[in-house]
């Protein structure tokens, strides 16, 4: 067995404070976009006016970048998603890439930021990961807005009739906290209100996010934010925040966010940063308003899906093109060898060994992956993203392996080489675009019951034996079928790190059941959520959160971002 080594590489915040970066009226001319068509935020992002989204319709061709489960050993999605675009620019393509904002939950945490690595980043990367352009916090005003006109009506004679019992609206914030995952409210007195039970969920699992990615213009965003149910009356009827007269406002707060950001690549083409919504918690997309108009401004748009395919690819195809009308014609799925052999059972600190027969083992979570996209008729490319320590004997023997699935395969290279090491990646989308095989359909008809939609997900992308309905789950399924709500697409929130409820069980789980504890409307957004398992809507720090290492220097420079 050899290893072949790769250059030694800076951290990725090193990389990106070195970049020269395009002023970001250059990137915008690269796709036809005037100066009077973006609406600057400092030198290097800015906002695309909605006038240039109006005058503009989808012409290019859509690739969703997904993976395998996430492992503590990387897989390297993001990364490869602006590889890749930087290896089709390289080849002479116009191609424009997609991607989600991230979180500062995770940035504190423990998976760090969504801006890609090594030389495949979008910069500026600490801007993105950060504040950018305030999307986030347009979003947390908006849903907070909500929750303090609910409790103000509540205070002043709940002329709605609303059952504090049954208030189903949480309040939000980007952080991970898990001390405000159940909360007490109002425990200020007679002029603080009902004291009642509250949550706080995070900004990426918020309806308010969900409802931003998928909305067309503002218009669709006001009726959209209508629809939220945030609680019961006592007769179980429905009470929404159209009733509670906070439409307008909110859509308010949220007028700038609805447009989408304009950034770069570290090679200086064009990428569109626009909401964040979780993949584990929420459908795990960017933006319907980036992806269309990155299609209108580019030939090719490469679009990235949160976590493993189980959960953002099968969102994306059954949530987000479904409401959007959008047509994938490629997929490509994202795995490393380290990744792999920890499915197959090797610990981490064993990872750089090479290891055939534990690879070979875990190879079986990849082929659920590739079989699972197919089932959506799009064909799918997998690109193996490469770690120092994968010997020869251990890349081929994965290449080989897809091509049995009747999946394209190729090496990348992007994080030590960035757009010159996706190449062998990008011949291969364009090999299975200029094949024109994809016959894309959603994985199940929308007007089916509840129960049967998450009964087919669970059986059909996660080989689930069958589901079990526990807590209030059997009763609010009846509730909301009896609402209008049974002909809504399903949102599972599930671990990500199985296709099972069990985050230990690595592989490909067979034989379990699924169990489902409750199921909930996000009547804006247009669907149902499913929880799976004890999946948190609200996440928390680890015992050492990535944010004991972040420092800025009296310089200005960033050390420990990433």
């Amino acid at each position: 067995m050899t290893v072949t080594a790769q250059p030694s590489v800076p951290s990725d915040i090193a990389i990106a404070q070195a970049a020269k970066l395009r002023p970001i009226a250059e990137v915008a001319a690269e796709v036809g976009l005037g100066p009077d068509e973006i609406l600057p935020y400092g030198r290097y992002k800015a906002k695309i006016s909605a006038e240039a989204i109006a005058k503009r319709k989808p012409k290019g061709r859509l690739v969703l970048v997904t993976g395998i489960n996430p492992t503590p050993a990387g897989e390297g999605k993001s990364t490869v998603t602006v590889g890749v675009s930087q290896a089709l620019r390289r080849l002479g393509k116009k191609v424009v890439v997609a991607i989600r904002e991230p979180s500062l939950g995770p940035v504190f945490g423990v998976k760090g930021g969504a801006a890609g690595g090594g030389y495949a980043q979008v910069v500026p990367m600490d801007e993105i990961n950060l504040h950018f352009t305030g999307d986030f916090h347009a979003i947390t005003s908006a849903h907070n807005l909500l929750a303090a006109m609910l409790d103000n009506h509540m205070h002043h004679g709940n002329a709605l009739g609303i059952d504090p019992r049954r208030i189903t609206w949480p309040r939000t914030m980007d952080m991970n906290d898990r001390a405000l995952r159940s909360t007490v409210i109002s425990l200020g007195g007679i002029n603080a209100g009902p004291v009642r039970e509250d949550r706080f969920v995070i900004v990426p699992g918020s309806e308010i996010m969900a409802i931003l990615a998928l909305a067309g213009d503002l218009a669709d965003l006001e009726a959209r934010i209508s629809r939220i149910i945030v609680g019961l009356t006592r007769d179980r009827k429905p009470v929404t925040a159209g009733d509670l007269k906070a439409a307008g406002a909110m859509t308010l707060l949220l007028k700038d966010a609805i447009l989408p950001n304009l950034v770069q690549t570290l090679e200086g083409g064009p990428a569109l940063v626009h909401c964040g919504p979780f993949g584990n918690i929420a459908h795990g997309c960017n933006s319907v308003a980036a992806t269309k108009l990155g299609l209108a401004l580019g030939d090719i748009v490469l679009t990235e899906a949160g976590f493993g395919a189980d959960l953002g690819a099968e969102k994306f195809f059954d949530i987000k093109c479904r409401f959007a009308g959008l047509k994938p014609e490629a997929a490509i799925v994202v795995a490393t060898v380290r990744a792999l052999k920890m499915n197959g059972g090797v610990k981490k600190e064993n990872l750089s060994t090479p290891d055939v027969a534990a690879l070979q083992r875990g190879l079986v979570n990849l082929e659920a992956h590739v079989k699972n996209v197919q089932k959506f008729g799009v064909p799918v490319v997998v690109a193996l993203n490469r770690f120092t320590s994968d010997s020869d004997e251990e890349i081929r023997l994965v290449l080989d392996a897809a091509g049995g699935w009747n999946a394209r395969a190729a090496l990348s290279e992007v994080w030590a080489r960035g757009g010159e090491g996706g190449e062998a990646v990008a011949a291969e989308v364009l090999a299975a675009l200029d094949e024109g095989k994809s016959d894309f359909k959603p994985l199940y008809d929308v007007a089916l019951p509840i129960k049967t939609k998450i009964e087919t997900i669970a059986r059909e992308i996660y080989g689930a034996a069958g589901v079990d309905y526990q807590g209030p789950a059997q009763k609010n399924i009846a509730l909301l079928e009896s609402l209008g709500l049974g002909g809504t697409p399903v949102c599972m929130a599930k671990t990500q790190y199985s296709f099972s409820d069990d985050p230990t069980k690595l592989g490909r789980p067979q034989g379990f059941r699924l169990t489902i504890r409750d199921v909930y409307a996000s009547a804006g957004a247009g669907f149902v959520v499913a929880l799976a398992g004890d999946i948190m809507t609200m996440p928390g720090l680890s015992k050492t959160p990535a944010a004991e290492s972040i420092r800025v220097h009296p310089d200005g420079t960033i050390e420990g971002l990433f």
